[in-house]
């Protein structure tokens, strides 16, 4: 069998809009409980809300992502 005789898979619409998240910090607010970060994914546009209870360990998020995922 050649590569003309052959097709891609088709996608769903819910593969289509499955990806890793490229988060980028929109801005950071320090608070009693660390720093409040808000996040956008570079791909999508969708928001997020995360904690970074201290300056060296990585953000938790607070929220689920909200927007769009298309």
């Amino acid at each position: 069998m050649t590569t003309i005789d052959t097709r891609p898979a088709r996608r769903t619409s819910t593969q289509e809009t499955r990806h890793e998240h490229a988060w980028a910090t929109e801005s950071r607010h320090a608070t009693s409980a660390g720093y409040v970060v808000y996040v956008r994914c570079m791909a999508c546009g969708s928001h997020r809300v995360d904690l970074q209870g201290h300056r060296e360990l990585p953000p938790a998020p607070l929220t689920r992502v909200v927007g769009s995922t298309s």
